[in-house]
């Protein structure tokens, strides 16, 4: 999925601490233009505060507890009389801060439970919607001016952690329940049913959150490098403001022509020092050993998302259709079906391209993965799988739907920055899974920042080895 920087998003707080060089040895195994490719739906952005963990009083509305609870938020006469005297700056200061973030949380909170329709006319969108807006606006608002290696500022830093802690707060009352036992005091033992942490979330959250704060420590270590970025002028719509000097400068030391509103990273006339860009490498490393991680978590958990009708409407009637004579030949007539060798031999020169072939690929695939089901009885596809066995040995269709999987796999691998397919945003728009939306956002922004990390070396590891030619 897409992103800067094109990476597919087309996805935090501060989980555990990690130690620049070794900080890819971790067990998980598995694209800025961040707001445009980011953020389907745009809503204002808001500060949380760390205090909206606190627990939710079940009492009714008129017991004495719901009423204290109420009373906190409003000021009494004498509190509001003892603004007006004359107190130490700094305690004015702080109670100030403390109300401006009640009341932005407050606002937020406002904002979930309407469903981002803030006429309250409860058309909005699903609470899982909103909460993946959400989190891709956050993540447009923090990380959507970043174009170099250099530290988080403090006060993004801290809007990105005090909101996502926030925002993932939900996560800790997704439950499933259990059996277990409970001894009574006279030693007597009853089954109860217990709770704990839902299966996919209690896996995949803590590994993003490490994910998370991985990518912050690599951010941060950037305090003090040998490179820097300078803006060698600007061009708009076609017409170079530049000068001669400053466009050839542009030419000769940036990767990406077209991105020409990007800043662009120096070195020093003999490059970076051996150490600076050995240490360059091994960070590229472990952002690219992230992004694999991220990824593999967003395919996962949009794999386990239900499927939308609206997509199976408007599915084609043929897969032969979709994917086109040429690539339905290939397919079918092959005896040992080599998905790169087939990628080859297509003419896809720009993401765009990508991105439409995929979308046809996929269309196929569940339209033969349609046929196979209802030629078994409509059973489930994982069954229909497990009836026939071999794919050389069995349906047609069955063979046609996995080679039709193994080549859209491969062609995301191909095109790492690949924006979402039309199913994917449709899985996303109609899911109404509280947990699988978060995991989906957080892995998918964690996904885009990896990438945009991997290309700012990639910009400055090009830079050098350009200064040191010359």
């Amino acid at each position: 999925m897409s992103m800067e920087s094109s990476s597919s998003v087309s996805v935090s707080d501060e989980g555990s601490e990690a130690n620049g060089g070794g900080c890819c040895s971790s067990s998980t195994t598995p694209s800025t233009d961040a707001a445009t490719n980011l953020s389907r739906t745009f809503s204002d952005v808001s500060s949380f505060s760390e205090e909206q963990s606190s627990s939710v009083d079940h009492s009714g509305p008129f017991e004495p507890s719901a009423v204290s609870k109420l009373m906190t938020g409003r000021r009494s006469p004498a509190s509001a009389l003892g603004r007006l005297s004359m107190k130490p700056r700094a305690d004015v200061l702080d109670r100030r801060s403390t109300d401006d973030e009640l009341e932005l949380v407050k606002e937020r909170f406002s904002k979930l439970l309407l469903g981002e329709d803030m006429s309250g006319s409860g058309k909005g969108v699903c609470t899982a919607v909103a909460i993946s807006n959400a989190i891709t606006n956050l993540y447009a608002t923090v990380f959507g001016n970043c174009h170099k290696l250099e530290p988080l500022p403090a006060g993004k830093k801290t809007m990105w952690r005090r909101e996502m802690d926030c925002l993932l707060s939900v996560c800790d009352y997704i439950v499933e329940f259990y059996p277990s036992t409970q001894t009574l005091p006279d030693g007597t033992k009853v089954e109860v049913m217990s709770t704990r942490p839902r299966s996919d979330i209690y896996i995949n959250l803590p590994a993003l959150e490490k994910l998370d704060a991985m990518l912050i420590e690599i951010l941060d270590s950037f305090q003090k490098a040998e490179f820097w970025y300078a803006d060698a002028g600007t061009r708009s719509f076609g017409s170079v403001t530049s000068s001669s000097t400053s466009s050839s400068f542009r030419r000769s030391t940036h990767r990406n022509e077209e991105k020409w509103w990007l800043p662009v990273p120096c070195v020093p006339d003999a490059g970076i020092s051996g150490k600076a860009r050995k240490d360059l490498q091994q960070k590229r490393e472990c952002a690219g050993q992230i992004h694999k991680a991220a990824v593999a978590i967003n395919t996962g958990v949009l794999g386990d998302m239900e499927v939308p009708d609206s997509f199976m409407a408007v599915l084609p009637k043929s897969g032969k259709a979709s994917v086109g004579d040429s690539v339905y030949r290939a397919m079918l007539g092959a005896e040992k079906f080599s998905p790169d060798y087939l990628l080859d031999c297509l003419d896809m020169s720009s993401e765009h391209e990508a991105l439409a072939m995929a979308d046809r690929v996929e269309a196929a695939m569940y339209v033969w993965r349609r046929k196979a089901s209802a030629s078994h009885g409509r059973s489930r596809w994982s069954a229909v799988k497990e009836l026939v066995g071999d794919e050389e040995n069995g349906d047609k269709n069955v063979m046609l739907a996995g080679r039709a999987e193994s080549l859209l796999l491969c062609l995301k691998h191909r095109f790492p920055g690949l924006s979402q397919t039309t199913l994917d945003t449709s899985k996303i728009q109609f899911n109404k899974d509280i947990g699988q939306a978060i995991l989906e956002s957080y892995s998918r922004v964690l996904e885009s920042l990896a990438f945009n990390i991997v290309s700012w070396i990639d910009d400055v590891l090009f830079a050098d080895k350009t200064a040191r030619k010359q």
